[in-house]
C-alpha cells in the first residue's frame, strides 16, 4: 500500500512456496516468470546416502563419519538450538574442532564461526536451518542431517548447501526410527529413493511399522524442553491428585476411629 502506482518491481525467491506465490501476485500485476532449472528438484552432483540408527548413537555415528570422511569443510544441519551447542561439546570431546550458528547467538558469534568456517579454521559448522539461510561457502564437500527435518523442502535446501556450481559434493541423512516417515515424504519430493548406507557401525535394524509411526505433514516435529521427552509418570491429571488425596484422607479416618 506504500508503493507508488507507477513502479518497476522485480520478485526474487529461492523457492516458491503457495504462500510466497500469493505474495507475488499481490504486489505484482502481469509479471512474466523466469526460473532456472525449475524440474531439478535436487542437485544433480550432490552423492547422497541415508544410514539407519538409533537416537541414541547418533552422536557415535557423527564423529566416525567425520573422522572416516575425506573433506575440507563439513555442514552439520540439527533442528535445536540446544541440540547445536550438545553436538559441538561431543565433537571437541573427540578432538574435532567445531563451531555452532543458530538463533541464540549474537551477530558478532555467528559471523565468527563463519568466518573460521570459510576460512578453513575449522572445518565443521553445526547450524539450525533458520542460521544457515544464506551460507554460501565454495568448495563445501559435506553436509549431514543428523536429523532429518520434517518439511521435505527444507531437505533439499540443506543438501544444496554442498554440489554449487561444477562441483561435486555428498550429503549423508541419519535416520531414527522415528523419521522414517520424514524420509518417505522426501523420497516423494524429490521423486528419488535416496541410497542406504547399509553395514554402517551403528546401524539399526529395528523393523519399521507405518501404522505406528505415520507421519502428518502438518504436524509439527516434536520439541522438547532441552531436546529431552517429559519422564514418565509427569502430568498426571488433577483428578488423579484429588482421588489420591481423598484415598489419604480416608485412611487417616480409619485410623483415627
Amino acid at each position: 500500500s506504500k508503493l507508488p502506482i507507477e513502479r518497476q518491481s522485480l520478485f526474487f525467491s529461492a523457492t516458491m512456496a503457495p504462500k510466497i506465490i500469493q505474495l507475488s501476485h499481490s504486489i505484482l500485476d502481469n509479471a512474466e516468470t523466469v526460473m532456472v532449472k525449475p524440474e531439478q528438484t535436487t542437485a544433480e552432483k550432490v552423492e547422497q546416502g541415508m544410514y539407519f540408527v538409533a537416537k541414541k548413537d547418533k552422536a557415535k555415528l557423527l564423529i566416525h563419519t567425520l573422522q572416516t570422511h575425506e573433506y575440507n569443510s563439513a555442514l552439520v544441519f540439527t533442528r535445536t538450538k540446544y541440540g547445536a551447542d550438545k553436538i559441538v561439546k561431543l565433537l571437541r570431546t573427540a578432538n574435532i574442532p567445531s563451531n555452532a550458528i543458530h538463533g541464540n547467538k549474537t551477530q558478532a558469534s555467528r559471523q565468527r564461526a563463519l568466518n573460521e568456517f570459510k576460512t578453513g579454521e575449522t572445518n565443521v559448522l553445526i547450524a539450525t536451518d533458520i542460521a544457515a539461510r544464506g551460507i554460501d561457502v565454495d568448495g563445501l564437500d559435506l553436509v549431514i542431517n543428523y536429523e532429518l527435518p520434517n518439511i521435505p523442502e527444507t531437505y533439499v535446501h540443506r543438501i544444496g548447501r554442498t554440489g554449487r556450481a561444477a562441483a561435486s559434493g555428498i550429503a549423508l541423512s541419519f535416520c531414527e526410527l522415528e523419521e522414517r516417515a520424514y524420509l518417505k515424504d522426501i523420497q516423494k519430493l524429490i521423486k528419488q529413493e535416496v541410497p542406504l548406507v547399509k553395514n554402517n557401525p551403528f546401524e539399526d535394524t529395528t523393523p519399521y511399522d507405518e501404522k505406528i509411526h505415520k507421519h502428518d505433514p502438518k504436524k509439527k516435529a516434536p520439541r522438547y524442553k532441552h531436546n529431552h521427552p517429559p519422564k514418565a509418570g509427569k502430568g498426571k491429571s488433577n483428578n488423579s491428585k484429588r482421588e489420591g488425596d481423598s484415598k489419604r484422607r480416608t485412611s487417616s479416618s480409619r485410623k483415627r476411629s
